[in-house]
Protein backbone atom coordinates (compact mmCIF):
# COMPACT_ATOMS: atom_id res chain seq x y z
CA UNK A 1 0.00 0.00 0.00
CA UNK A 2 1.67 3.22 -0.96
CA UNK A 3 1.90 5.48 1.81
CA UNK A 4 -0.16 8.56 2.33
CA UNK A 5 2.50 10.70 3.30
CA UNK A 6 3.52 13.19 0.40
CA UNK A 7 7.29 13.24 1.57
CA UNK A 8 7.21 8.96 1.29
CA UNK A 9 6.26 9.79 -3.09
CA UNK A 10 7.36 10.14 -6.07
CA UNK A 11 7.10 12.98 -7.74
CA UNK A 12 5.22 11.17 -10.27
CA UNK A 13 2.97 9.69 -7.26
CA UNK A 14 2.78 12.98 -6.08
CA UNK A 15 1.06 14.25 -9.70
CA UNK A 16 -1.13 10.91 -9.64
CA UNK A 17 -2.76 11.85 -6.52
CA UNK A 18 -3.52 15.83 -7.67
CA UNK A 19 -4.88 14.53 -11.08
CA UNK A 20 -7.06 11.45 -9.29
CA UNK A 21 -8.76 14.29 -7.16
CA UNK A 22 -7.09 13.69 -3.64
CA UNK A 23 -6.79 15.92 -1.09
CA UNK A 24 -3.74 17.21 -0.08
CA UNK A 25 -3.58 18.16 3.82
CA UNK A 26 -1.34 20.68 5.15
CA UNK A 27 -0.92 19.76 9.42
CA UNK A 28 0.25 22.56 11.20
CA UNK A 29 1.41 22.81 14.55
CA UNK A 30 3.51 24.44 17.02
CA UNK A 31 6.95 24.45 18.95
CA UNK A 32 5.91 24.98 22.67
CA UNK A 33 6.05 23.74 26.10
CA UNK A 34 3.59 21.27 27.76
CA UNK A 35 4.68 21.06 31.11
CA UNK A 36 7.26 18.83 32.83
CA UNK A 37 5.52 15.99 30.82
CA UNK A 38 4.99 16.52 27.10
CA UNK A 39 7.16 16.97 24.11
CA UNK A 40 7.51 20.45 22.89
CA UNK A 41 6.55 18.83 19.65
CA UNK A 42 3.02 17.81 20.85
CA UNK A 43 0.59 19.75 18.99
CA UNK A 44 2.23 18.89 15.53
CA UNK A 45 2.29 15.32 16.78
CA UNK A 46 -1.61 15.85 16.66
CA UNK A 47 -1.88 17.78 13.82
CA UNK A 48 0.43 15.35 11.89
CA UNK A 49 -1.52 11.92 13.25
CA UNK A 50 -5.15 13.73 12.95
CA UNK A 51 -3.77 13.65 9.06
CA UNK A 52 -2.45 10.40 9.18
CA UNK A 53 -5.80 9.37 10.53
CA UNK A 54 -8.01 10.85 7.86
CA UNK A 55 -6.16 9.52 4.79
CA UNK A 56 -6.48 6.24 6.26
CA UNK A 57 -10.49 6.92 5.34
CA UNK A 58 -10.02 9.48 2.63
CA UNK A 59 -8.09 10.01 -0.66
CA UNK A 60 -5.77 12.03 1.23
CA UNK A 61 -2.20 12.92 0.83
CA UNK A 62 -0.07 14.39 3.94
CA UNK A 63 2.19 17.55 2.87
CA UNK A 64 5.13 18.11 5.33
CA UNK A 65 4.22 19.56 8.94
CA UNK A 66 4.60 23.06 9.64
CA UNK A 67 6.00 22.66 13.00
CA UNK A 68 6.52 26.20 13.99
CA UNK A 69 3.32 28.17 15.21
CA UNK A 70 2.44 31.63 16.64
CA UNK A 71 3.77 32.21 19.86
CA UNK A 72 2.44 30.79 22.97
CA UNK A 73 0.50 33.21 24.93
CA UNK A 74 0.40 33.00 28.57
CA UNK A 75 -3.38 32.05 29.03
CA UNK A 76 -3.68 29.38 27.10
CA UNK A 77 -0.05 28.23 26.47
CA UNK A 78 2.17 29.23 29.45
CA UNK A 79 3.65 31.64 27.34
CA UNK A 80 7.25 32.42 25.31
CA UNK A 81 9.48 32.22 28.81
CA UNK A 82 9.67 28.21 28.96
CA UNK A 83 12.86 27.12 27.22
CA UNK A 84 12.37 25.26 24.13
CA UNK A 85 9.80 26.84 22.77
CA UNK A 86 10.20 28.64 19.27
CA UNK A 87 7.07 30.89 17.90
CA UNK A 88 6.72 32.55 14.99
CA UNK A 89 5.86 36.02 14.36
CA UNK A 90 2.03 36.33 12.71
CA UNK A 91 3.01 38.05 9.48
CA UNK A 92 5.68 35.14 8.66
CA UNK A 93 3.51 32.33 9.97
CA UNK A 94 0.70 33.89 7.53
CA UNK A 95 2.96 33.47 4.54
CA UNK A 96 4.49 30.21 5.61
CA UNK A 97 0.97 28.73 5.09
CA UNK A 98 -0.10 31.00 2.46
CA UNK A 99 3.51 30.02 0.49
CA UNK A 100 3.19 26.56 1.15
CA UNK A 101 -0.98 26.15 0.09
CA UNK A 102 -0.12 28.32 -2.99
CA UNK A 103 2.04 25.03 -4.09
CA UNK A 104 0.09 22.55 -3.70
CA UNK A 105 -2.71 24.51 -5.86
CA UNK A 106 0.28 25.23 -8.42
CA UNK A 107 0.88 21.51 -8.39
CA UNK A 108 -3.25 20.63 -9.35
CA UNK A 109 -4.53 19.72 -5.87
CA UNK A 110 -8.17 20.76 -5.96
CA UNK A 111 -8.92 19.91 -2.52
CA UNK A 112 -6.83 21.09 0.25
CA UNK A 113 -7.24 20.93 4.45
CA UNK A 114 -5.28 23.22 6.31
CA UNK A 115 -5.24 21.11 9.87
CA UNK A 116 -3.88 23.74 12.85
CA UNK A 117 -3.91 21.62 16.42
CA UNK A 118 -2.42 24.46 18.09
CA UNK A 119 -4.66 27.41 19.80
CA UNK A 120 -2.83 30.74 19.12
CA UNK A 121 -2.77 29.90 15.26
CA UNK A 122 -6.50 30.19 15.13
CA UNK A 123 -7.23 33.27 12.66
CA UNK A 124 -3.67 33.62 11.19
CA UNK A 125 -4.28 30.08 9.88
CA UNK A 126 -7.17 31.17 8.06
CA UNK A 127 -5.85 34.26 6.77
CA UNK A 128 -2.76 32.60 4.92
CA UNK A 129 -5.18 30.08 3.62
CA UNK A 130 -7.36 32.56 2.77
CA UNK A 131 -4.54 34.31 0.53
CA UNK A 132 -3.46 31.18 -1.21
CA UNK A 133 -6.79 31.25 -2.55
CA UNK A 134 -8.88 34.11 -2.45
CA UNK A 135 -12.66 33.43 -3.41
CA UNK A 136 -12.35 36.17 -6.86
CA UNK A 137 -9.39 33.87 -8.39
CA UNK A 138 -10.71 31.85 -11.25
CA UNK A 139 -10.50 27.65 -10.86
CA UNK A 140 -12.82 25.36 -8.63
CA UNK A 141 -10.33 24.50 -6.01
CA UNK A 142 -11.86 24.30 -2.20
CA UNK A 143 -9.26 24.90 0.50
CA UNK A 144 -10.85 24.02 3.78
CA UNK A 145 -9.95 24.93 7.12
CA UNK A 146 -10.07 23.29 10.56
CA UNK A 147 -8.14 25.46 13.17
CA UNK A 148 -8.48 23.49 16.47
CA UNK A 149 -7.83 19.61 16.54
CA UNK A 150 -10.27 19.35 19.86
CA UNK A 151 -12.56 22.31 19.16
CA UNK A 152 -16.01 20.84 18.22
CA UNK A 153 -14.89 17.33 18.07
CA UNK A 154 -15.45 15.83 20.56
CA UNK A 155 -18.50 15.13 21.74
CA UNK A 156 -20.39 16.66 24.59
CA UNK A 157 -21.21 12.96 25.97
CA UNK A 158 -17.74 12.62 26.06
CA UNK A 159 -16.54 14.94 27.46
CA UNK A 160 -19.51 14.77 30.78
CA UNK A 161 -18.19 11.12 30.95
CA UNK A 162 -14.37 12.57 31.54
CA UNK A 163 -15.24 16.12 33.30
CA UNK A 164 -18.73 15.91 34.89
CA UNK A 165 -19.06 19.42 36.36
CA UNK A 166 -14.87 20.26 36.27
CA UNK A 167 -14.96 21.35 32.87
CA UNK A 168 -12.29 24.00 32.74
CA UNK A 169 -13.01 24.82 28.78
CA UNK A 170 -10.37 24.16 25.78
CA UNK A 171 -7.99 27.01 26.84
CA UNK A 172 -7.98 26.12 29.99
CA UNK A 173 -6.78 22.45 28.98
CA UNK A 174 -3.61 23.30 28.08
CA UNK A 175 -0.85 20.06 28.82
CA UNK A 176 -3.75 18.54 30.95
CA UNK A 177 -6.18 15.61 30.76
CA UNK A 178 -6.99 15.93 26.84
CA UNK A 179 -3.36 16.69 25.37
CA UNK A 180 -2.12 14.33 28.05
CA UNK A 181 -4.40 11.49 27.32
CA UNK A 182 -4.42 11.61 23.47
CA UNK A 183 -0.82 11.55 23.69
CA UNK A 184 -0.75 8.50 25.80
CA UNK A 185 -2.83 7.16 23.21
CA UNK A 186 -0.89 7.98 20.10
CA UNK A 187 2.94 7.85 21.41
CA UNK A 188 3.02 6.71 24.77
CA UNK A 189 6.76 6.85 24.54
CA UNK A 190 6.62 10.40 24.43
CA UNK A 191 5.04 10.61 27.54
CA UNK A 192 6.58 11.13 30.90
CA UNK A 193 4.18 9.96 33.37
CA UNK A 194 6.30 9.89 36.56
CA UNK A 195 6.99 14.13 35.79
CA UNK A 196 3.33 14.64 35.65
CA UNK A 197 1.26 17.42 37.87
CA UNK A 198 -1.58 19.56 38.57
CA UNK A 199 -1.63 23.15 38.28
CA UNK A 200 -3.61 25.81 37.38
CA UNK A 201 -3.62 29.72 36.81
CA UNK A 202 -4.10 32.13 40.00
CA UNK A 203 -5.77 34.28 37.58
CA UNK A 204 -7.56 33.72 33.93
CA UNK A 205 -9.54 36.87 33.01
CA UNK A 206 -10.98 37.17 29.42
CA UNK A 207 -8.44 40.07 28.63
CA UNK A 208 -5.02 39.90 27.83
CA UNK A 209 -2.15 42.25 29.33
CA UNK A 210 1.39 42.79 27.43
CA UNK A 211 3.74 42.03 29.51
CA UNK A 212 1.79 38.96 30.84
CA UNK A 213 1.41 39.20 34.50
CA UNK A 214 2.84 35.99 36.64
CA UNK A 215 -0.53 34.66 37.55
CA UNK A 216 -1.66 34.43 34.26
CA UNK A 217 1.16 31.25 33.55
CA UNK A 218 2.34 28.39 35.77
CA UNK A 219 5.55 27.82 36.80
CA UNK A 220 4.84 24.01 35.18
CA UNK A 221 3.46 25.28 32.04
CA UNK A 222 0.38 22.71 33.00
CA UNK A 223 -2.89 24.65 33.34
CA UNK A 224 -4.84 21.69 35.18
CA UNK A 225 -5.61 18.26 36.26
CA UNK A 226 -2.99 16.13 34.14
CA UNK A 227 -2.52 13.57 36.46
CA UNK A 228 -6.22 12.51 35.98
CA UNK A 229 -5.08 11.54 32.21
CA UNK A 230 -4.98 7.99 31.12
CA UNK A 231 -4.43 6.07 27.49
CA UNK A 232 -8.10 4.84 27.53
CA UNK A 233 -9.15 8.54 27.73
CA UNK A 234 -7.30 9.14 24.96
CA UNK A 235 -8.59 6.44 22.66
CA UNK A 236 -11.98 7.32 23.64
CA UNK A 237 -11.30 11.42 23.06
CA UNK A 238 -9.20 10.40 19.88
CA UNK A 239 -12.01 8.59 18.28
CA UNK A 240 -14.33 11.09 18.70
CA UNK A 241 -12.00 13.57 17.11
CA UNK A 242 -11.08 11.15 14.17
CA UNK A 243 -14.53 10.52 13.69
CA UNK A 244 -15.40 14.41 13.45
CA UNK A 245 -12.73 15.49 11.23
CA UNK A 246 -12.95 12.80 8.53
CA UNK A 247 -16.73 13.31 8.24
CA UNK A 248 -16.26 16.66 7.90
CA UNK A 249 -13.72 16.53 5.37
CA UNK A 250 -15.61 14.10 3.24
CA UNK A 251 -18.76 16.64 3.48
CA UNK A 252 -16.88 19.58 2.50
CA UNK A 253 -14.12 18.63 0.39
CA UNK A 254 -15.49 15.33 -1.08
CA UNK A 255 -19.65 15.18 -1.31
CA UNK A 256 -19.57 19.41 -1.33
CA UNK A 257 -17.17 19.32 -4.43
CA UNK A 258 -18.82 16.45 -6.21
CA UNK A 259 -22.56 18.20 -5.95
CA UNK A 260 -21.50 21.62 -7.22
CA UNK A 261 -19.40 19.70 -10.14
CA UNK A 262 -15.81 21.01 -8.58
CA UNK A 263 -12.71 18.92 -8.82
CA UNK A 264 -11.98 15.29 -10.51
CA UNK A 265 -13.87 12.07 -9.60
CA UNK A 266 -12.99 9.76 -7.18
Amino acid sequence: MTSPMLADLTWMEARDAAERGACAILPVGAFEQHGPHLPLLTDAIFATEAARAIAETLDAVVAPTLSYGCRSKALTGGGPHFPGGIGLEPAVFMQLVENVVRELLRQGFERILVLSCHWENRHFVYEGAYQARQPDTEGSARVMVIESCFGNTIRQETLDAIFGDEWPGLAREHAAIIETSVLLHLRPELVHMDRVVDDEQARFPWWDVIPPPPEFSTRSGVMWKATQASEETGRRLWADIVAAMTAAVDEELFGAAQSTGGGSGD
